[in-house]
């Protein structure tokens, strides 16, 4: 390959915009890197297979495509819905445009995700909220652990001076003096830097797997997907584990309590190219989706989710989604969530290092 169709097919892989190329059959012939982030899955998934095979029914209007083809005819749509096969959904803005090459005719599909904006607007007010619900703790913290510690102290020293008849009071004023200093502890969350080292993210995924099939005592089903050509990570295993045990948890909470008939937790690990992750660009992220059937999360506490203390689960604490977001940016990571009614979605993402993908180029 000359210098200049290699500068030309590194510029065309950078956009963020997928094009995807089909010929008069409507078979896929080319895609770019945002094109397979689209479609989720590698070119050689791609290149090949019939468009209309990656689609619901409905979402490919193949005889408009056609025509397209035949009358040379270019057109756009505007905020339309891309129905995946795998139930993805994706709005987007889409233009078809007509080229022709010396075998035949060819149809080139631009299109650019609509909600990655909006994506990029939540992450930033999702991340400006979590830093401000982390100083309001660390100063409540701060407030309460020094009268905390007196009372302790003092309650100590008084048991000392009481007979037995009276030492419970103490002993409950001590008692309870310690379980608050365990919840400030918690409410300010992981305190410890991760210790990264060369990891599977699939082996921390596999024993969570095979923790809540002895952890739960409802039938939920854990369904694995994973791809393997994800490559080994920098991270810190105890941290991705306890970060997506979290969720699974919450998940599983869901569904007992919902009565959800035939439910199900999916673990979904996929590779994203070209993302924005806390203003910095990444060429490669890996994607770990908890995705569970589910009733979905209620509205009025969507807005403030990775808030501590924010939850609508039976005596729940509401501590561990905000504990999972503070071990996913001690990554460097982000955690988006995405619900409705027999849909919860949460995708972690975490960075791949260049370096580790050479073999992938």
């Amino acid at each position: 390959m000359h210098s200049t169709e290699l500068e030309t097919q590194q510029l065309i892989n950078s956009l963020n915009t997928a094009l995807v190329m089909v010929d008069n059959k409507l078979t896929i012939v080319y895609a770019n890197h945002a094109g397979e982030a689209l479609f989720e899955t590698g070119l050689k998934q791609l290149i090949g297979h019939p468009l209309q095979d990656f689609f619901l029914p409905g979402t490919i209007e193949t005889t408009r495509l056609k025509a397209a083809i035949r009358k040379g005819e270019d057109f756009t749509e505007n905020e339309i819905k891309l129905a995946f096969r795998d139930n993805r959904y994706v709005s987007a803005d889409l233009t078809v445009t007509n080229l022709h090459f010396e075998d035949g005719p060819r149809l080139l599909f631009e299109v650019k995700k609509i909600d990655q904006q909006k994506r990029i607007t939540r992450e930033t007010l999702q991340n400006a909220q979590h830093y401000a619900a982390r100083e309001l703790v660390r100063g409540l913290a701060h407030e309460i652990k020094n009268p905390l510690g007196g009372i302790r102290g003092a309650a100590q020293l008084l048991e000392k001076e009481l007979n037995d008849e009276h030492k419970e009071f103490t002993s409950m004023i001590i008692e309870q003096s310690d379980r608050l200093r365990n919840l400030v502890d918690r409410l300010l969350g992981p305190n410890s830097l991760p210790r990264f080292e060369e990891s599977n993210v699939h082996q921390a995924l596999e024993k969570i797997r095979s923790l809540m099939r002895f952890d739960s005592d409802s039938p939920i089903a854990i369904v694995r997907d994973y791809d393997p050509s994800i490559p080994p990570l920098m991270l810190d295993p105890d941290m991705i584990q306890q970060a997506v045990l979290n969720i699974v948890r919450n998940s599983v909470q869901a569904l007992t309590e919902s009565e959800t008939p035939n439910p199900e937790i999916k673990l979904v690990t996929r590779i994203e190219r070209q993302m924005t992750i806390q203003t910095k660009r990444y060429a490669l992220v890996a994607k770990i989706k908890i995705i569970d059937n589910g009733p979905g999360i209620p509205p009025e506490i969507k807005d403030t989710l990775f808030y501590p203390m924010v939850t609508s689960k039976q005596n729940g604490s509401g501590l561990g989604l905000s504990i999972s977001q503070t071990l996913i940016n001690h990554h460097g990571g982000k955690i988006d969530v995405d619900s409705y009614p027999g849909h919860t979605e949460f995708v972690i993402y975490l960075p791949i290092d260049r370096k580790e993908t050479d073999d992938d180029e």
